[in-house]
């Protein structure tokens, strides 16, 4: 790291330090500290991750049991579910807005919003964001857009109705249906604060991680986290103002009367003045954006997973330089291959081959990533603790749901099953159930550090196994559902005959699908209970060798009470041993970045 901005960050400490008296106001609300603002974006993500779970809940019970009459529909829903019979509108609303917030408001904010501002700067050695006003700024605007998003659902009209990808026309002409009116204008506003908020925070990580590293810090020792959090910014960089684009044309179409997507428009026979746009155009920019999301979501939680698996496997992480130059080919190949979601639009054929071959090339980076977690943990010492156990679980989902991506990918194979309950079952096995596991391993790993108290681990056995035994409970049998033809977004399947016998699996599906939801207020108590009555935690609780343990228990704004500790060794020193077999720290099986290296010791980056 260079000398001036080493002394920039000794100079931010000194400011931090000394100078500012915090009020309630300014430690707990507008807060410019890292640590407080990843207990923001946590606090909201879990309020939005109830939400979402909760709609898909009530949708998967009129799956299960159209038209049947439930008190609790009428008791949510309202006028949407007249004698608590759940509407059609209400259905495709519920959809919508379950997808949206499980995506964006959960999953790339949660993740990344939560992981990037704790670890960054306590793992590379920093006293805190490169910008931390722009941090505080950014953590508000997504605030902000969570709650425009979820006002939308107390509109007389309803909440956007489209899908969670809002495809035109439904989205584009306001008189299209009740969902298409002030609750999908109220989506685009939202998206777009979203969107502000995701690139204001992309933009600091990428300088925080390239300019403030501590002495010593090089690339190649940075933790697998913090590369994944890095390449991840540099994805939303990239791929998240195409979204942009593609939002502020809808918004010029609903409103300013373009064709940017509308061409030969009838409603109930009367032809609308659109003439010369396509939708096939908003599929383009929103897939531009919607592939590198799915990796947005899922870097992320490798990192994590790398990190825990090597933390409770007391063993070093296998082929680091090959888990980083995997990360950076699945970040590029990300952005060249989001026409496999449009192969049934129309498009070339040999275009279709060309994106058959980018994504199935995808599969090499993601396999090398699966084969090295496995190896890592293969002949380890493993500590079987919940962070441990989700880490496994998510490996076990990334792979089961990559491999049916494979078959998704191939532009022919794809026609049978395109907009099926397969696609449901492959992407919430590949991006949504893993990078949940992912969060949650980094939630019970990392909750000693946030909140100095150690999470109950038997409370966290019982989540880990009712929520894995019904995740795989919901979508092992929904690929057989989709293999059927049963089509997406359709609130009941009651006039197609042929979809008679599948009845009893949506049932099945759904029972999984309720038990798993209310099994997670399992972790929510656990979590806050724990937050204030948990057994304190001591400075390293796991034994981990990176940075963030070398600090104070007590949170204090500059991460470090004096220096900031110099680093002398990659971060999977674990179970290193002399040419005695005896361990370079004699008793300890792990060393920290923080210790020099000995005389003859050679230093380990595979």
């Amino acid at each position: 790291m260079s000398a001036t901005a080493q002394a920039h960050v000794e100079d931010h400490a000194d400011d931090h330090g000394h100078h500012h008296k915090q009020t309630f106001v300014t430690k707990y609300i507008f807060s410019q500290d890292h640590k407080m603002i990843s207990k923001q974006y946590m606090l909201t993500g879990l309020i939005m991750a109830v939400i979402g779970i909760t709609m898909s809940m009530l949708f998967r019970m009129q799956l299960a049991w159209p038209g049947e009459s439930f008190t609790i529909f009428e008791a949510l829903l309202g006028k949407w579910a007249p004698d608590g019979v759940m509407d059609a509108e209400a259905y495709l609303a519920l959809v919508t807005i379950h997808g949206t917030i499980m995506v964006f408001f959960v999953l790339t904010a949660g993740l990344s919003g939560t992981f990037s501002n704790l670890l960054i700067p306590l793992q590379i050695g920093a006293r805190d964001m490169a910008s931390p006003f722009l941090n505080m700024v950014a953590y508000w605007l997504f605030f902000l857009s969570s709650i425009i998003m979820v006002s939308s659902l107390f509109l007389e009209a309803g909440p956007a109705a489209a899908g969670w990808t809002i495809y035109p026309p439904l989205s584009a002409l306001p008189m299209a249906q009740p969902g298409s009116g002030m609750g999908m204008t109220l989506w685009l506003i939202s998206m777009a604060i979203f969107i502000a908020s995701s690139l204001m925070g992309s933009l600091n990580f990428i300088v925080t991680t390239i300019n403030l590293r501590t002495v010593g810090m090089s690339m190649t020792r940075l933790p697998l986290t913090i590369w994944a959090f890095f390449i991840t910014a540099i994805v939303g960089v990239v791929s998240f103002p195409v979204l942009f684009s593609a939002v502020l044309l809808l918004i010029m179409d609903r409103s300013f009367g373009t064709s940017f997507y509308l061409s030969d428009i009838f409603i109930q026979g009367e032809v609308l003045h659109h003439d010369g746009g396509s939708p096939v155009l908003f599929e383009h920019l929103f897939w531009f954006l919607g592939h590198p999301e799915v990796y947005i979501v899922i870097l992320p939680a490798m990192g994590i997973v790398s990190e825990v698996l090597a933390t409770n496997a007391r063993k070093p992480i296998f082929g680091y330089r090959a888990m980083i130059a995997s990360l950076l080919a699945i970040a590029f190949l990300s952005t060249i291959v989001w026409g496999h979601h449009m192969f049934l639009s129309g498009m070339n054929p040999f275009l279709g081959s060309v994106f058959t071959f980018t994504t199935l090339l995808i599969a090499i980076p993601s396999a090398v990533k699966a084969f090295n977690w496995i190896t890592t943990i293969w002949k380890g010492n493993l500590q079987m603790n919940p962070a441990m156990l989700f880490s496994i679980g998510m490996v076990s989902t990334f792979i089961t749901g990559g491999l049916t991506g494979i078959i998704m990918g191939d532009s022919t194979l794809d026609i049978n099953i395109h907009d099926t309950y397969f696609i449901i079952a492959h992407f919430h096995l590949v991006m949504g159930i893993s990078a949940a596991y992912g969060a949650l391993a980094g939630v019970y790993h990392w909750f000693p550090k946030m909140f100095g108290r150690m999470m109950n681990k038997n409370l966290g056995y019982v989540h880990f196994w009712i929520t894995a035994v019904c995740s795989y409970g919901v979508f092992y049998p929904m690929h057989f559902v989709g293999l059927a033809g049963v089509p997406r977004r359709y609130y009941e399947n009651t006039a197609f005959p042929m979809f008679d016998d599948l009845t009893n699996l949506q049932i099945l599906i759904t029972v999984f699908a309720l038990v798993a939801g209310i099994a997670q207020l399992i972790f929510l108590y656990n979590f806050f209970h724990s937050m204030f009555y948990g057994k304190k935690a001591e400075a390293n609780p796991w034994k981990s060798t990176t940075l963030e343990w070398t600090t104070p228990v007590e949170h204090l704004h500059g991460n470090w009470p004096g220096e900031i500790p110099h680093v002398h060794r990659w971060p999977y020193d674990y179970s290193k041993t002399d040419e005695n077999g005896e361990y370079i720290i004699p008793g300890q099986d792990f060393i920290p970045q923080t210790v020099p290296l000995q005389k003859d010791e050679e230093e380990m980056i595979h």
